[in-house]
């Protein structure tokens, strides 16, 4: 048996239980990871507190992770036990069936075409202020050459964003999206505030929006698409440090204090991603003792 976090109806944090499961076994393609850190996602909080997609009680909540590989299925071909992987676990387009089961465990299945190798100065990082903005705004200009990267956020986290390397920082405390003059080829709104911040976008930009359902109809809804391939492209940035995955300050938060960590990321104030590190340090019998 294994430790986790789930729930077992929707509602506030406060419904997050603490018990026993079952230690899953890895299926045809699949990883067991034993998991050493975990994110949480505003997403889990959605999810969470109403049904969203189809999906069946209890509910282990969380998408990202970094752990070691301790066993495998059969087919699997790109890594070995012992291998320290990351990733998002979710395979699923919003209209389909989520994974029961995610990452606020001791240990998770995963498909091995998820993840990839952990770069090996970084403790973990998956996709503006959050854990996808500092992304975002750090892949527009060192992967796609963005020529201007203007990111909004508040006050206090002006010149956070600046060092991460926006050209330029608005702050929305203190401006409005109709008082900024320039107006751009790409609008990436990751807080789904689309209804407002679309007037500075250029008539024929594209306006893409993370956050479901688009609050604008002229937005285009940019689900997640998982791939180990990808992370695998972006190791060199990060360790390189072209690429800085951005640890919200307040933590690591412990296995056990789950629900503050979401009591904090529900406040807004992350600064990054709001990680669950360590997780217990459960021994975990020899691979062949999974059958």
């Amino acid at each position: 048996m294994q430790k986790a976090w789930f729930y077992e109806e929707h509602g506030p944090k406060e419904v997050l239980k603490f018990g026993d499961f079952p230690i899953p076994i890895p299926r045809h393609n699949q990883l067991l990871v034993q998991v050493r850190a975990a994110a949480l996602n505003p997403f889990d909080c959605k999810m969470r507190q109403r049904a969203i997609v189809p999906i069946e009680f209890p509910v282990v909540p969380g998408c990202d992770m970094a752990g070691v590989v301790v066993s495998k299925g059969s087919g699997v071909s790109k890594f070995e036990i012992g291998d320290k992987v990351y990733g998002n676990i979710q395979d699923s387009n919003v209209d389909e069936k989520l994974k029961q089961f995610g990452t606020l465990a001791e240990f998770i299945v995963v498909e091995e075409n998820l993840v990839a190798i952990k770069p090996e100065n970084t403790v973990f990082i998956v996709g503006w202020a959050g854990g996808v903005g500092t992304l975002a705004v750090q892949l527009a200009k060192q992967f796609y050459r963005a020529s201007h990267v203007v990111a909004t956020t508040s006050t206090p986290k002006v010149e956070f964003v600046k060092n991460l390397g926006a050209d330029k920082v608005v702050d929305y405390r203190k401006t409005r999206y109709e008082e900024v003059e320039e107006k751009f080829d790409l609008l990436y709104d990751t807080i789904g505030d689309t209804e407002n911040s679309f007037v500075v976008a250029k008539d024929d930009a594209p306006i893409i929006d993370i956050t479901w359902l688009p609050s604008n109809p002229k937005a285009t809804y940019l689900g997640l698409k998982i791939s180990g391939d990808n992370l695998e492209k972006l190791r060199q940035y990060l360790e390189s440090g072209k690429l800085k995955a951005v640890i919200d300050p307040t933590g690591p938060y412990h296995f056990s204090d789950v629900i503050e960590a979401f009591r904090y990321l529900e406040t807004g104030r992350a600064r990054g991603k709001v990680v669950i590190s360590p997780f217990p340090a459960q021994y975990f019998p020899s691979p062949s003792c999974i059958t």
